[in-house]
């Protein structure tokens, strides 16, 4: 049976973001430091990365999408991976302002959702079949899922840095049971996954 995951890199300190995150740094101040082992140490990151884009449909935030900021975005804004991004799979973007679907390279189509997170994750489990959901970010996206009990895994990439500031995980979730069942890692990130129980 599918289940509903979620795969966020945090500092030590529990931040996705740092501060002062804008369309120039949308990851905030010191931000795209928690996702060098992605990138530095691939090779040995591999079962993780798959993992992430292993879903059969992905849910994000509007934010994720279209970066910080308030209202519609452009039409013309497709996003922040090039014409290819790289989930190759339909994607549910949680949004107030309505868009028709954007089919990009690759196989993923962006469809924009405006009645909630529950709306956006009956869609996503059409179209993932017997393939997983993923709550692919921000970190608001994910505390609205976590807080509604509809996370079924949380698989936490933490890299050894503390940002101090910025955009927190797990303020405001209320009460999680969190069973770890795996962990690995290499210098730059320590990879958990937790089984999600109330």
């Amino acid at each position: 049976m599918s289940q509903v995951t979620c795969d966020l890199t945090i500092s030590l300190d529990g931040f996705l973001a740092g501060p002062n995150q804008s369309l120039a740094e949308p990851l905030g101040e010191g931000g795209e430091l928690l996702h060098r082992w992605q990138f530095e140490e691939a090779e040995s990151n591999v079962a993780a990365r798959e993992g992430i884009l292993a879903a059969g449909a992905f849910i994000m935030g509007r934010n994720m999408f279209a970066g910080p900021g308030p209202g519609a975005w452009g039409e013309d804004w497709r996003g922040w991976w090039g014409e290819e991004p790289p989930y190759h799979a339909p994607v549910f973007v949680l949004t107030h302002h309505p868009r028709e679907p954007l089919e990009m390279q690759g196989g993923t189509t962006f469809n924009f959702v405006t009645d909630g997170i529950e709306s956006a994750l009956d869609q996503a489990r059409k179209a993932a079949g017997s393939k997983d959901i993923a709550i692919a970010g921000g970190a608001q996206t994910a505390r609205q899922y976590l807080s509604a009990g509809l996370i079924d895994e949380l698989r936490l990439h933490i890299a050894p840095i503390v940002l101090g500031a910025g955009e927190r995980l797990l303020d405001g979730v209320g009460n999680l049971n969190l069973e770890p069942t795996e962990v690995s890692g290499t210098s730059l990130v320590t990879h958990v996954r937790y089984r999600v129980t109330r």
